[in-house]
């Protein structure tokens, strides 16, 4: 965090910043150098997933009887959000596999799934996806339309998904599909679907407005033959684990919008300190100044939002709504922050060759996925008895 954002974090202690440090030598290392590469190539590279495996920022909070790192304190999950946003690596798909996937392998599966994907979870040999949306069907959860039948040992699966995150590298994915229509949101199921398995495709790599480097994928199953092994957790409470699962999900979703808030606004300030009109630089002018205090404001209050809401999930305390409300204010904010960022920059603002442009483009989708801002005012809505 730079000088932009007024408050002091209490939220570490000593080994978060020793495991902060060793992350970003990490990326300094395995990821800066290769990841305008993976951006024109539109994926990363499997062998970063390996790399992180065994330098153990993947599943810490597996149990080591697993390969985990052991130790389930979310502050490390905010760590490695935080490090990859503040230096842009979003093709890394690892906050999806530890801050969304891992809870459903950690408290849904039983001891045999356990020990058959945990460790390779934690190696990295297993990347992780979830396909929850449809074309048809997007934070609308209960109109999912693909359909598991049960037919001996076997789910008979059929139905497709679309804006998958880790898509075409994704070896597990948690497939959420009805399994009982006539029951409603007591009809879906989770199955784990695996590479390999006959029937399951990967569609179209899908061409994003940002986060080049992020595999993102349709996905078809026709006549998967599914084993009944694969069913994760009971038959017919898939809905109500991820309505469990999605707070974390969220809370990771508002761990990137402050930190990516922080990191261009500091880099913002730099600029407008060096760039000059008129004879004089850009930032000493009034406007500039009233802008960058109204942002350092919105992102110190953003600040103070996540670290208080990171501070109740530590307490298993922060509840759907609260997450929802930390889920669309921070993306709204970060969208907010970053337009006017650009703006600072004037034209340079708009070349890819700088940060802050393509800050803007990744910070979009935001505000959608994760469940849209719409969705997640429904939410807290709901909540107010209204």
């Amino acid at each position: 965090m730079g000088n932009a954002v007024k408050y002091t974090r209490t939220i570490f202690e000593p080994e978060h910043e020793l495991f902060r440090e060793s992350y970003r030598a990490f990326l300094d290392k395995h990821v800066k150098p290769f990841h305008d590469q993976w951006e024109k190539d539109k994926i990363v590279d499997r062998g970063v997933w390996l790399e992180a495996g065994k330098q153990g920022f993947l599943g810490m909070a597996v149990p080591e009887q697993y390969g985990g790192g052991g130790d389930p304190d979310f502050r490390y999950n905010t760590v490695v959000v935080e490090e990859t946003v503040a230096g842009r690596y979003s093709g890394l798909g690892f906050s999806l596999h530890n801050d969304v996937v891992a809870p459903y392998l950690l408290h849904q599966t039983n001891e045999e799934q356990k020990q058959r994907w945990l460790p390779q979870f934690c190696t990295g040999e297993m990347i992780t996806a979830i396909a929850m949306t449809e074309p048809g069907t997007g934070s609308d959860l209960q109109g999912i339309k693909t359909r598991a039948v049960r037919e001996g040992d076997h789910y008979i699966l059929n139905g497709s998904k679309t804006f998958i995150t880790n898509g075409i590298n994704a070896d597990l994915v948690i497939v959420v599909a009805q399994t009982n229509p006539e029951k409603g949101a007591q009809g879906f199921s989770l199955l784990g679907v695996e590479r390999g398995m006959a029937g399951f495709e990967r569609g179209r790599h899908l061409d994003k407005v940002g986060l080049d480097a992020q595999d993102t994928a349709e996905l078809s199953f026709t006549d998967v033959r599914v084993p009944v092994e694969n069913l994760i957790g009971e038959e017919g409470m898939g809905f109500i684990y991820l309505m469990q699962n999605l707070p974390q999900e969220r809370l990771s979703i508002a761990v990137m919008a402050a930190a990516a808030m922080e990191a261009v606004l500091d880099e913002t300030i730099s600029y407008v300190k060096e760039r000059k009109a008129f004879g004089k630089p850009i930032g000493s002018f009034q406007n500039s100044r009233f802008l960058l205090a109204e942002l350092a404001t919105e992102a110190t209050a953003v600040r103070i939002m996540v670290d208080e809401f990171i501070k109740l999930h530590l307490e298993e305390k922060l509840t759907v709504d609260q997450a929802a409300m930390a889920k669309w204010w921070t993306t709204e904010a970060q969208v907010r922050l970053v337009d006017r960022c650009v703006q600072l920059h004037g034209g340079y603002g708009y070349m890819r060759e700088y940060n802050v442009a393509r800050a803007f483009l990744d910070a979009r989708v935001q505000t959608i996925y994760g469940g849209t801002t719409e969705i997640m005012k429904e939410i807290i809505g709901r909540s107010l008895g209204v």
